[in-house]
């Protein structure tokens, strides 16, 4: 059993960064890979990143890549999404996850949810 808080969320303006931490709770966490989703307002929740149990196979939604980037550090149970350059359409409710990869590296099943942490960036 793995239980996922996320943190670090808030209101920024455009242009700026949060740095999101998402702590894990269970002895298993280095077994899974972990992702960040994102929901917006009317919209599905969409991928937006995740990395491997190892650190690697790190993959980023296009919207994101080259702004955003994911880490963890397994010592800690704790991984994290630094955003940069955030925009307006950045705005969502965003959610860890635990779950696994499949073909290419791509995320395929998740197996835990975290609550969820609401960023906004304003114009």
């Amino acid at each position: 059993q793995v239980q996922l808080v996320e943190s670090g969320g808030g209101l920024v303006q455009a242009g700026g960064s949060l740095r999101l931490s998402c702590a894990a709770s269970g002895r298993t966490f280095s077994r899974y890979a972990m992702g960040w989703f994102r929901q917006a307002p009317g919209k599905e929740r969409e991928f937006v990143a995740s990395i491997r149990w190892s650190g690697g196979n790190i993959y980023y939604a296009d919207s994101v890549n080259g702004r955003f980037t994911i880490s963890r550090d397994n010592a800690k149970n704790t991984v994290y999404l630094q955003m940069n350059s955030l925009k307006p359409d950045d705005t969502a409710v965003y959610y860890c996850a635990a779950g696994a990869l499949g073909y290419g590296s791509r995320w395929s099943s998740t197996n835990y949810w975290g609550q969820g942490t609401q960023v906004t960036v304003s114009s």
